[in-house]
């Protein structure tokens, strides 16, 4: 099993300091050989929160990303995003890429984000699929019309000179579904319980078998790995009791590398290919702590 690394796109601090911090991790990840580095998406996220948007973020951290070859990529919550937009800012990440790029996407949801990118939220189901078929028909270099968006014989320039791999970000029986059929990897939520897990993996296995397509499981977590292993998870603790993320603390890994290995190693069992880790950001001595341990954590597992 590997594991990669999503860095927190979210800050409280100053836009440059923050910057910093984030190019910071991404050149450690690189250094330790992570096996993928991701983003997220997110839009209208008001003060006192900040949030690096994923296309110019990723374009600045690919500087550091790209020489390792290995995957990139970011999440796009295509219900939000105009379909051709979308296909020209990922078909222009991937040739900045020599690697394979990745597409993490989903549905989406909050209302007010909806709105305020002026997207409806009814409907999402039918605009994903939609969107999915568009952006990769785009990517593939083919000319594409969408009665649905209201275009027609649209092309663009600039494709992927390798193909794309799909992370489909579900936690219900139709969205795993939908992602067997489009051919995408399942993209598992943090908060997946071992039993929901195995519950789901059933379905989306029959669903891949029925489709003929390869399941390929990714599961993101977040934690804190440090050389402390007790003093990494009192600080996990902490974060939890004031309500990190909405976790609780059965959800998040901590400890050594050693720790956390043991934490992490039944879910290769249960059939996840790659933990995507998630620092916690307790502070950058920690998080660029946990992510030069977590590549001893990669080489326990592999």
């Amino acid at each position: 099993m590997q594991i990669g690394v999503s860095l927190s796109s979210s800050t409280s601090r100053p836009g440059g300091e923050a910057a910093r911090h984030l190019v910071a991790m991404a050149r450690l990840a690189a250094d330790v050989g992570l096996a993928s580095l991701t983003l997220g998406d997110h839009h209208a996220v008001g003060a006192p929160a900040g949030y690096f948007q994923n296309t110019p973020s990723l374009g600045r951290l690919l500087a550091e990303w790209s020489p390792t070859g290995r995957p990139a990529g970011c999440l796009f919550l295509l219900p939000q995003w105009p379909a051709v937009l979308a296909a020209e800012q990922i078909g222009t990440l991937a040739c900045l890429h020599d690697g394979p790029f990745v597409v993490q996407t989903g549905l989406g949801r909050g209302a007010r984000e909806f709105a305020a990118m002026g997207r409806p939220t009814e409907h999402r189901v039918s605009v994903f699929d939609e969107s999915v078929r568009v952006v990769r028909a785009l990517l593939a270099g083919e000319t594409v019309s969408s009665d649905r968006f209201g275009f027609s014989d649209v092309s663009i320039g600039l494709v992927p000179t390798r193909p794309v791999e799909w992370w489909i970000g579900t936690g219900t029986e139709a969205g795993l579904r939908r992602a067997a059929r489009f051919g995408g990897a399942w993209y598992g939520a943090p908060a997946t319980t071992p039993d929901e897990f195995a519950r789901l993996y059933d379905i989306y296995a029959e669903a891949c078998e029925t489709h003929a397509t390869q399941p390929r499981v990714m599961l993101r977590l977040d934690g804190i790995v440090l050389a402390d292993g007790a003093r990494a998870a009192a600080l996990a603790d902490d974060a939890v009791a004031r309500g990190y993320r909405g976790m609780s603390r059965g959800d998040v890994f901590a400890g050594s590398p050693r720790d956390v290995a043991a934490q992490l190693a039944p879910w290769a069992e249960r059939g996840v290919d790659q933990i995507v880790a998630r620092t916690m950001g307790i502070g950058d001595a920690e998080d660029l702590a946990t992510i030069e341990l977590l590549g001893e954590v990669a080489r326990e597992l592999a």
